[in-house]
């Protein structure tokens, strides 16, 4: 005869796609009845509506069905008491504060222009996902309020062009994920009949990017990708404030008239105490069929940007340039990152190689307090 514990141990390692933890860690299994080779489980959500409700219940009849001796299984989906759900909030967020502080092992990485329409949205959302494939987990706030263009670069919108709004468990957010690249972005928030504009002023703004850092849940996360938006304002400036600690990753063109503007975005990331790592030269150089090179938009600017940047015992590298590529634009409308869609591409591997310098450099743990405990 199965035993009915048999079956808790199945479903109780089921994982909540959207919370990433096993059902049994979340406290969502309830009653489990076997009779026979027949098997009722109980589960309660985490909010009524769940958008994962579909998928955990199709899991977790699998799971109960491979239990040998199992041959059919009934699911009771119930939802969590609102109690239940402050509980399970305080558990996964702990405290409220910001998770990313000096102390987290988490690596934020800012990735800042002088100017628009340098294509640093298009070059971060690569990244991210860039890295992701590296086996790193990887999170993205489109901080470019706005300008956000996140969603759309990542396929996270539907036929009408809007991006899904995040799961909310009382005051936690739920961030969507693409390419395994958690994501959230102010669009997302925006009423299905608003225009898709947001005109705010600065504690606006500031208020926005701080929710964006303590309200939602990215879990443990390798690296946290923030899209800046251009030029030095006010999200520059919340940014600094927030995460004096974080990296920052200046992207230009080889044009000079956007490297001169892409320094002074280093320049005042550092007034804050943030660190320069690099640098990304992007729409570079374009090999042609007949071998020669187009240069659009001239050479030279990486290169003079990290050589502006670079102080005394402070080198700023110049971490990769990525060609012109058509595949580069055209995975950015289709909402299929270059580095998925076209992997071979030059401005792929370019990407990739910015992300393989990333990964490379080493950050110092001194000072850093870690979650570790003597026993």
């Amino acid at each position: 005869m199965t035993d009915a514990a048999d079956v808790r141990r199945a479903v109780a390692a089921v994982t909540d796609p959207e919370l990433r933890r096993p059902l049994g860690e979340l406290d969502m299994v309830r009653d489990i009845v076997v009779e026979g080779d027949a098997a009722r489980v109980g589960i309660a959500l985490t909010i009524v509506g769940c958008p994962a409700a579909d998928r955990i219940e199709r899991d977790v009849r699998d799971a109960a069905a491979s239990v040998p001796g199992i041959a059919s299984v009934a699911v009771d989906v119930g939802v969590m008491s609102p109690a239940e759900r402050a509980a399970l909030v305080e558990r996964i967020r702990g405290p409220r504060q910001m998770p990313f502080g000096a102390d987290s092992l988490t690596r934020v990485i800012a990735v800042t222009s002088g100017k628009g329409g340098v294509g640093k949205s298009t070059l971060t959302a690569n990244l991210a996902v860039a890295l992701a494939r590296r086996g790193l987990a990887v999170g993205l706030i489109d901080a470019d309020v706005h300008g956000f263009s996140i969603p759309g670069l990542l396929g996270l919108v539907d036929e009408t062009g809007r991006p899904p709004q995040p799961t909310r468990i009382d005051e936690l957010m739920l961030p969507p994920v693409a390419y395994d690249v958690k994501a959230i972005s102010i669009g997302m928030f925006l009423p299905p009949d608003a225009p898709a504009a947001v005109a705010w002023r600065g504690p606006m703004l500031h208020r926005t990017v701080q929710q964006f850092l303590t309200d939602v849940h990215f879990g443990d996360l390798d690296v946290l990708l923030i899209d800046m938006p251009p030029g030095t304002g006010d999200v520059a400036i919340s940014v600094g404030q927030l995460l004096p600690t974080a990296d920052v990753l200046v992207v230009t063109t080889p044009q000079g008239a956007a490297s001169d503007v892409a320094v002074r975005s280093g320049l005042v990331a550092r007034q804050t105490g943030q660190r320069v790592v690099g640098v990304v030269e992007n729409m570079a150089a374009m090999a042609m069929p007949d071998g020669t090179l187009l240069d659009l938009f001239g050479s030279g600017g990486g290169a003079a940007v990290a050589a502006a940047l670079s102080l005394a015992g402070e080198d700023v590298p110049l971490l990769g340039s990525v060609p012109l590529s058509p595949a580069l634009r055209t995975g950015g409308d289709s909402g299929v990152p270059v580095v998925v869609g076209s992997p071979e591409d030059a401005a792929a591997q370019a990407i990739d190689s910015v992300a393989a310098e990333l990964v490379a450099q080493r950050r110092s743990l001194a000072g850093r307090s870690l979650p570790f405990r003597p026993r």
